[in-house]
């Protein structure tokens, strides 16, 4: 399989960012159960393997689980200061969970647990969020395990189908809309910004 085209844009300005520790967060767009819109910051954890899915990783307990669920629908909006560059993936979410069948899958998200600090993994253990506020010994639980993932982390994929780049320098400045046709080709159209 061949990388989008998009993919190179992106890499580079992630490499011409990459002293800007916040340049790996992005903003993830989801719907409500109720039809409202849902944002938030994420964390963005490299691709999946020959392929275009970029990997992120989430909590089992949190909202947005029913609304990936739900809708699947997502829009990734990423903002480069370096470079002055802002990506907008449009796709589809899969939720990785620890009942995945398919073991590469399964394999991936263990891998992924395996890579974060301590400090990430114990936040999985942690009191569930958005309920109200535990006592203070429910943010000190026992380290988990290294090597296997609680049952509430989730590998969070989003498979791109469209990417809206647009590279803020330059008068006027450059604006390109990937598309991803049914037969899983990339098509680009320079638009105006």
């Amino acid at each position: 399989m061949s990388l989008a085209p998009w993919r190179s844009h992106l890499a580079h300005a992630l490499h011409r960012n990459h002293s800007l520790p916040y340049a790996r967060y992005a903003q993830l767009a989801t719907v409500r159960l109720d039809g409202k819109p849902a944002n938030r910051t994420i964390v963005f954890r490299g691709f999946l393997e020959d392929t275009d899915q970029l990997k992120f990783i989430t909590d089992a307990r949190s909202e947005k689980l029913e609304q990936i669920v739900q809708f699947q629908w997502a829009e990734l909006c990423w903002y480069f200061p370096t470079t002055r560059e802002q990506f907008r993936l449009t796709g589809t979410l899969d939720l990785i969970r620890d009942t995945e069948p398919d073991e590469s899958l399964r394999n991936v998200r263990q891998r992924m647990w395996q890579d974060l600090s301590d400090q990430s993994r114990i936040q999985f253990a942690w009191a569930d969020s958005g309920k109200p506020r535990a006592d203070a010994t429910a943010f000190s639980p026992p380290s988990p395990n290294e090597v296997e993932p609680l049952s509430n982390f989730c590998l969070l994929l989003l498979e791109p189908i469209r990417v809206d780049h647009l590279e803020l320098r330059g008068d006027p400045q450059n604006r390109s809309i990937y598309h991803r046709s049914d037969d899983g080709e990339w098509n680009v159209e320079a638009v105006n910004p």
